[in-house]
């Protein structure tokens, strides 16, 4: 799928923590976010992100469960997000996702192109993730596979 003209590519992930934020547990992930969420605002590519008060989106509460947390973006192309998912902290402090979060039932990340200057919210963004869970990958939901000539997320093992 490619870019059309005039957009960004926005992403969504998600994921519920193994315990409270506070806790020991989820010590090392709360104390990686804000060096990972600064390389995000420093790499090329980066437009926006979704934050609280304190610089991230922990706080941001969009389900009852206040282990539920939300990460949106918005990346000027997909080739910027994948650099920095692959290439940067991020992948470091991903590849211990296991030791903080629950083992996703559904889809947790999803993608769609947005015009550019638009900031989605995070009510927007999980109608997307919600659409792909139930119809698949299509113009309006999307994952990594959708993208042609975006290949590190098959060497990280996330097909």
């Amino acid at each position: 799928m490619d870019q059309p003209p005039g957009t960004h590519l926005a992403q969504l992930n998600v994921a519920t923590a193994l315990d409270d934020l506070n806790s020991a547990r989820m010590a090392d992930f709360v104390g990686a976010l804000n060096r990972v969420n600064a390389v995000a605002e420093r790499s090329p590519g980066f437009v926006w992100r979704l934050k609280d008060e304190g610089g991230n989106a922990t706080d941001i509460q969009t389900s009852g469960d206040p282990r539920f947390i939300v990460n949106l973006s918005v990346w000027e192309t997909a080739a910027d997000l994948e650099h920095f998912v692959w290439n940067t902290i991020h992948k470091r402090v991903y590849r211990k996702k296991a030791n903080w979060f629950e083992v996703p039932k559904s889809a947790y990340f999803v993608m769609w192109w947005v015009p550019a200057g638009h900031m989605p919210t995070a009510e927007e963004a999980l109608a997307r993730l919600a659409e792909l869970n139930a119809n698949g990958p299509d113009a309006r939901a999307f994952g990594w596979e959708s993208l042609p000539n975006i290949e590190l997320w098959k060497q990280q093992q996330c097909a």
